[in-house]
């Protein structure tokens, strides 16, 4: 008699039966850092395009909210980590084929360059600042001086931050839903909307808020463009990757994503805010918050329906 082992890795700890690997410190990073990386992206272009004076909040004051969510961000992150002591191995190399290199890298760089930022403009929230040490003066005035170079790494790297978020998702093949072109830009554009409606939530001045109005309607409208062509291609892809989208087409997820995401988070805000721009009067603070719960909510509803989606059934 011939007899034949079959050695399976299915037992090895956290795979079976634990398929949810990811809880809610990786979507709230996600979310955290996408929405920073809209705040010093909208502020970076806008100080470029030279309308630093006509868009005060944007340019000047909502990006102090960037190092804190940045920093929230890396807590949360930090707290996922299973071998928390080893994290400083992530920047003893470079590995360009590797997403979470890329990512520990450009948060090397954008998270002191929002600190950098946001300390240029502390005068304009306490007039009367004193840095108190004169090589602080120095330092001020050297990033001063060279403020549009700062500007162009902020914006540089503010893109690919954004992006990152979606491309450390699909990188994973063995995840369907996860495995597509669209998540980079469509997290990019989610984190553009939040970092507007910031904006919007902080800003006094009417014209800065229409402006903002109609940047967040474009960007609402590019959002609901890349969840339609992702859908699409799913379902003309592969079977698993049909059954992955299914998920939001009458399986487990749809209720919480039609709902949160796209009514919430999308179409009422942008009615709103159409509203706004059409001489109605809207609270201001209504379409704000519920962009940016959607845009958080994006982010948990697919980190958790992908680690569901599976080459295996």
């Amino acid at each position: 008699m011939k007899e034949e082992i079959l050695v399976s890795g299915r037992m090895n700890d956290l795979i079976d039966p634990q398929l949810n690997i990811w809880h809610w410190e990786i979507p709230l990073y996600l979310f955290l850092g996408g929405m920073a990386a809209g705040i010093l992206c909208i502020a970076a272009v806008y100080y470029l395009r030279g309308r630093e004076n006509d868009y005060k909040t944007a340019v000047r004051i909502t990006p102090f909210l960037a190092p804190i969510l940045l920093v929230i961000g890396l807590l949360a992150l930090f707290a996922d980590l299973r071998h928390k002591l080893f994290f400083w191995q992530l920047y003893t190399n470079i590995r360009l084929q590797s997403p979470m290199s890329w990512g520990a890298w450009t948060l090397m760089v954008i998270t002191p360059v929002s600190f950098i930022w946001s300390a240029l403009h502390i005068k304009d929230i306490f007039p009367r600042w004193d840095w108190k040490f004169e090589w602080l003066n120095e330092v001020e005035s050297f990033f001063i001086k060279h403020k549009k170079i700062l500007a162009w790494v902020m914006l540089v790297y503010g893109i690919i931050l954004g992006i990152y978020t979606g491309i450390l998702l699909s990188a994973f093949n063995a995840r369907p839903l996860w495995n597509t072109s669209i998540l980079g830009p469509l997290f990019l554009a989610s984190g553009l909307s939040a970092g507007a409606a910031a904006t919007l939530l902080i800003s006094k001045d009417k014209a800065e808020r229409k402006q903002f109005a109609r940047v967040d309607l474009v960007l609402i409208g590019i959002e609901l463009f890349l969840i339609i062509h992702m859908f699409m291609g799913f379902l003309a892809s592969t079977q698993v990757q049909i059954d992955a989208v299914n998920m939001f087409l009458g399986g487990p997820f749809t209720m919480s994503f039609w709902i949160f995401v796209v009514i919430l988070g999308m179409i009422i805000p942008a009615l709103l805010e159409f509203l706004e721009l059409g001489r109605f009067y809207i609270p201001v603070i209504v379409p704000a918050i519920l962009v940016i719960f959607g845009s958080m909510m994006l982010r948990f509803i697919i980190v958790y329906a992908g680690q569901v989606s599976r080459w295996l059934y």
